[in-house]
């Protein structure tokens, strides 16, 4: 396989800008030559490597390239730097994946150092998928729930997060007056992130055969779900981190129901420093903050 790195970093912009004509203006030349670039390392590779639409998408074929082509460019600014530290040009480009309780708890803190000398590309989804944007070769690490290693990546536990089935008084004394029993559990409207989030359903099991009645409202956003939870949409299993302030207006109404998830950090095997510093910051704080 023959490619350069015009082709390589042209494949870069074009799934993280979403279109040819934003991966055009983010390398500063026309859609036509994104359009040629991409075209010859098609044929340099002998795969379609992208999905045209809006957005475009990686394809099979394209993963294992987008990974490469990540790789050199984070390299290439390794050196860049090395060969002038002072060079603000190439601070390097570090995409990461992290589930979203994550981001609003401890992460965000853990990652503030390093905002001045890297350039973050911060992707959120529910842990249990996160790993997939590391397949995908969208991003280098990622914060996940699956211990076994995506291909290529190696793999350190962080800890577990704990969450407790939450609700405010008013909504626990309409809806579970007599506690979590199945007949109320069954009534009680619930809040869930998304159709990917199983956490309450998780906590559901243990009380019901069927969770197919249960009502749902979904707010796909972690300080959304809070609120939601807070303004007596339903109850939901909040993050132990979350209620550490002891402002919040909601409480565990089954402290012994937590659920805890681990979490580990996966990254690309790749000696680089700007991921290795990403990846320092983030273990060393989720091991002050998560649960051993």
């Amino acid at each position: 396989m023959d490619v350069d790195l015009a082709q390589l970093r042209t494949l870069v912009a074009v799934i993280d800008e979403g279109t040819l004509e934003a991966a055009a203006r983010r390398l500063h030349v026309t859609p036509s030559a994104v359009s040629q670039r991409l075209r010859a390392l098609e044929a340099a590779t002998g795969r379609v490597l992208v999905q045209r639409g809006k957005p475009s998408t990686v394809t099979p074929a394209g993963e294992p390239v987008l990974r490469l082509a990540r790789q050199v460019g984070l390299l290439v600014a390794d050196t860049s730097r090395t060969l002038d530290p002072d060079d603000r040009a190439a601070a390097p480009t570090v995409p990461i994946a992290l589930n979203a309780d994550s981001l609003a708890t401890w992460a965000l803190p853990a990652l503030a150092p390093l905002a001045g000398r890297l350039r973050l590309d911060l992707h959120s989804s529910d842990q249990s998928h996160t790993s997939a944007l590391l397949r995908a070769g969208t991003v280098m690490g990622a914060v996940t729930s699956d211990a076994e290693p995506v291909a290529g990546c190696r793999v350190t536990p962080l800890g577990a997060m704990r969450y407790l089935p939450c609700a405010t008084p008013a909504f626990a004394d309409r809806w579970l007056p007599d506690g979590p029993d199945d007949e109320a559990l069954r009534r009680a409207p619930v809040v869930v992130f998304d159709r990917r989030d199983d956490l309450q359903h998780t906590y559901l099991r243990r009380h019901l055969t069927s969770t197919v009645d249960v009502p749902v409202h979904y707010v796909p956003s972690s300080a959304d779900f809070l609120t939601a939870v807070e303004l007596g949409f339903g109850w939901g299993m909040l993050p132990e981190l979350q209620l550490a302030d002891g402002k919040r207006t909601v409480t565990s109404f089954d402290p012994a129901g937590a659920v805890d998830v681990a979490l580990h950090w996966q990254q690309w095997r790749l000696e680089s420093d700007p991921l290795g510093r990403v990846a320092d910051a983030l273990i060393r704080a989720a091991r002050a903050a998560l649960r051993g």
